[in-house]
């Protein structure tokens, strides 16, 4: 098995965005880790999930607090395997055999391949590369020097991950209400403290942790960002506990949990007055993992349900020879490839806005935190559609924990919660709009990009376009809880119309992406209530969903 050779539509859309010699490293590279992660990773995160979860070791022989954190020497295996890929070291720094720096296109390409495995083993990979970013971005040379070279180690130097700290037991996402202090002393600052869910506790060797100076004003304004390291370089703890790990759902590989800080040394991350802002710089590239993961879980839900309904026997027929299976598959198949273009394809305009690039405009910035928003609470709730569909299509078997399907559906609600549940997102599609006039600039964009096509397909995007137009005509006047009420729905018909876009410029490519384009246009558009007399998620089966049995030359030109 290779999680990335048997997908032959993303290698082709990841020749598309990356120039020719990255293209040919790149797929080398991932045709070795799609291999690892189908198989030996793969057979570790069974056994971290059903065996191996991390265990917190509170108290050594003679008492003393050492709040370690215990993972099996397969999880450390794979933290060895992925950090040594670049998958977050070289989005800063050169790929030796390519003598230049890598991107977050190849960064998340990684991700979409570990997150197949186990997304608890790619949770600490985005935390790291929001820690990297952070430190790169706003560090001081100093601070640069000490922590950097670690977080971005790729086997040259001892890694220190990374892992952000934001969420206090009073607050939750209402990070304004954040009490944690930092108190300056001589020798610097001290952290004072508690952090609620602190994930990567106990394996990071550097934590992006936001407090209050004391005399700094309340909310948001007056948050400060330190890096803290875990460990003096004595290797003993920097006055930092751990209470207990949280017991969660899913996602049990990495360890979560309640951290105290008793007078840990911390170093200023950048402008003391911008710490929440700096967060959430690091926020929005965390969403983007968020996707990605979420991107993963689908595809393995997928590739499951997939592989079953083609073995298995039932009423003398496959399971894939009924109409609804095929008809379940090919909705499946579509939803992934479009969302999966959707997001990739967007990947160059975020690596513009990350690394502030020349030629960056205000609408570039606003597009990318509103596509952002609107990816993430589409991707996660997709996530556990996907789930969802792959446990029915095992039936009995999809609910045994000796099938992957269970562990895809508790990793998956995970990633409905993290980095933002959906009545947050909308909220920031709601302030994207208000404040910097996002919906117009969305209309301008989609519009402009559909302009010169034609086809009864392009217009029902069109129509759903002007059904967005009507309701933010709407929203302009309606009473604030109007506007909170209807945000979500409004991010819901832009995720529509922004993929069903991404879906019309694919269909040009070929007969297959032109089929797959239809399907996802209709059934993503069109009224579900209607009597279908072509059928063609039926009709297009074959292309849709056995085509990809084989990695063609047409397709990746090898």
């Amino acid at each position: 098995m290779n999680f990335y050779s048997e997908e032959p539509q993303f290698r082709a859309l990841l020749k598309e965005l990356l120039d020719e010699e990255y293209y040919e490293y790149a797929d080398r590279e991932l045709l070795k880790f799609g291999e690892k992660c189908a198989n030996e990773i793969d057979q570790r995160a069974r056994f971290t999930d059903r065996e191996g979860q991390p265990k917190l070791i509170k108290f050594d022989a003679y008492g003393d607090d050492i709040s370690e954190v215990w993972v099996n020497d397969g999880y450390r295996k794979t933290v060895e395997d992925s950090y040594n890929t670049g998958i977050v070291g070289y989005v800063h720094k050169d790929i030796p055999e390519l003598g230049r720096r890598g991107n977050y296109i190849y960064s998340y390409a990684q991700g979409y391949l570990l997150s197949q495995t186990e997304a608890g083993f790619y949770c600490p990979v985005t935390l790291t590369m929001a820690t990297a970013y952070l430190l790169d971005q706003y560090a001081s040379p100093e601070v640069k020097e000490k922590f950097l070279p670690h977080v971005l180690s790729t086997g040259e130097t001892t890694l220190y991950e990374g892992a952000t700290f934001l969420t206090e037991r009073q607050g939750g996402s209402d990070v304004g209400a954040n009490v944690v202090k930092a108190v300056q002393t001589a020798d610097g600052y001290k952290i004072y403290g508690e952090k609620y869910f602190a994930s990567n506790a106990g394996m990071c060797g550097v934590a992006m942790v936001l407090a209050r100076k004391e005399g700094a004003p309340s909310g948001t304004k007056g948050l400060t960002l330190f890096a803290v390291p875990w460990r003096k370089e004595d290797g003993k703890l920097n006055a930092i506990k751990i209470r207990r790990l949280k017991d969660k759902l899913g996602v049990r590989a990495v360890p979560s949990a309640e951290v105290e800080f008793d007078g840990a040394e911390a170093f200023v991350v950048g402008d003391p007055a911008k710490g929440f802002y700096y967060m959430m710089e690091a926020l929005n590239l965390s969403r983007v993992c968020n996707t990605v993961a979420s991107l993963g879980i689908m595809r393995r839900a997928y590739r499951e349900a997939r592989e079953y309904a083609l073995k298995r026997d039932a009423f003398g027929k496959k399971l894939a020879d009924f109409p609804m299976i095929k008809d379940s598959l090919v909705k499946m198949a579509v939803k992934l490839e479009v969302e999966t273009r959707a997001v990739f394809k967007y990947l160059p305009l975020f690596e513009k806005v990350m690394r502030n690039e020349p030629g960056v405009s205000e609408k570039d910035i606003v597009l990318n935190r509103l596509y952002i928003a609107l990816l993430k609470k589409e991707t996660a709730e997709q996530a556990v559609h996907f789930a969802h569909e792959a446990i029915e299509m095992h039936g009995g078997n999809g609910y045994i924990e000796d099938f992957v399907t269970p562990r895809l559906l508790r990793d998956a609600q995970v990633l409905t919660v993290w980095e933002g549940t959906a009545n947050i997102l909308g909220l920031e599609v709601l302030r994207l709009m208000e404040k910097f006039n996002a919906g117009e600039l969305f209309l301008e964009e989609m519009n402009g990009r559909i302009a010169a096509m034609e086809g009864e397909c392009v217009e029902l995007v069109r129509d759903a376009i002007g059904q967005l137009e009507k309701l933010l005509m709407s929203m302009q006047t309606a009473s604030h809880d109007h506007k909170t009420f209807h945000s979500k729905r409004v991010a819901e018909l832009m995720v529509k119309i922004f993929e069903s876009v991404n879906a019309l410029e694919y269909g040009i490519s070929d007969d297959r992406a032109r089929k797959v384009m239809e399907v996802y246009i209709e059934t993503t558009l069109k009224s579900a209530h209607e009597f279908d007399e072509q059928l063609k998620t039926v009709c297009y089966f074959s292309d849709i969903v056995l085509v990809p049995d084989k990695v063609e030359e047409s397709l990746i030109g090898q």
